[in-house]
């Protein structure tokens, strides 16, 4: 049986780590919008209380709706019926990230 070259099984390696960096900047884009946007009323992180109490835990969301089913309304803009809660639009890599972020 003849042996495959060392470099395709390498070069599938590399290309799996390159999609799962680019995942995690995707990530780690959606964290950095999330935070400026959203963090003076929701929690953000994985522990945290909401500064606002009546805010929910935006790691609660994905209970609330499916997070891909975010994607037009962030990408639209963003508004809630509570009073004080600015109104967001995001581009489409913005809601990629966000949404990245949002399912991590």
């Amino acid at each position: 049986m003849p042996k495959q070259p060392v470099t395709v099984p390498l070069l599938a390696m590399a290309l799996f780590m390159l999609a799962a960096d680019m995942q995690n900047v995707g990530v780690e884009r959606g964290r950095i919008l999330i935070k400026a946007s959203c963090a003076g009323c929701h929690a953000i992180g994985r522990a945290d209380v909401s500064p606002m109490p009546d805010a929910p835990p935006l790691r609660e969301v994905h209970q609330r709706y499916p997070v891909e089913h975010l994607a037009e309304a962030l990408a639209e803009g963003l508004v809630t019926g509570h009073p004080g809660k600015p109104a967001f639009r995001f581009d489409a890599q913005q809601v990629d990230d966000i949404i990245e972020y949002l399912k991590s």
